[in-house]
């Protein structure tokens, strides 16, 4: 029953999270809170991990939590169960594309899908900001905040604005901050 439920969200979610894979992230916290399948706290883990590793973001938390879940079979089928709407889509949008790339009906289509995705975008930047700086949720008070948190963060952009480092010793420097800090 677990990897059927599996199946259908991760489906649901390569379906409708037009974007890649930060659009995933709202269909993610959906699911913690409706099968708490894992926690916030594992959600921005899982994040974080899935930025830093090779590959889309949303196929590598796909597979992590099919993984945690079920085992390496979970983790086959939840990543294939994301995968599958994009190919099938894309299959029929290259048949249809070529006979009505000129319409002004898809054009506005996909237009009109670029406010969405933004959207999704920033509702997922916004929560990962709330669980990364503030212990209990967004609370007005100074003692709710991870001032730890806040410094690194502004040290490490200070110094990325700055210096313009490679991505790779940004991940390797903040892995290493985390693994110091135990943040």
């Amino acid at each position: 029953m677990l990897l059927l439920q599996l199946i259908i969200e991760f489906f649901k979610t390569g379906l409708f999270a037009i974007g890649g894979g930060l659009a995933t992230i709202p269909f993610l916290y959906e699911m913690s809170y409706k099968y708490n399948w894992f926690s916030i706290e594992t959600l921005t883990t899982m994040i974080a991990i899935s930025e830093s590793t090779p590959g889309a973001m949303g196929v590598n938390m796909a597979t992590y939590v099919g993984t945690h879940l079920v085992g390496i079979l979970g983790g086959i089928v939840t990543t294939l169960s994301l995968v599958a709407p994009s190919v099938i889509v894309i299959c029929i949008i290259a048949k249809m594309l070529t006979k009505f790339k000129e319409s002004k009906l898809v054009q506005a289509l996909f237009y009109g899908l670029r406010p969405a995705v933004v959207a999704l975008i920033a509702v997922a930047c916004s929560s990962i900001f709330i669980t990364t700086f503030f212990k209990d949720g967004f609370t007005l008070s100074f003692g709710g905040i991870e001032w730890m948190h806040v410094v690194v963060f502004a040290v490490l952009f200070g110094i990325y604005q700055l210096k313009k480092p490679h991505p790779i010793l940004v991940i390797v420097a903040t892995g290493l901050i985390g693994i110091l800090l135990q943040l």
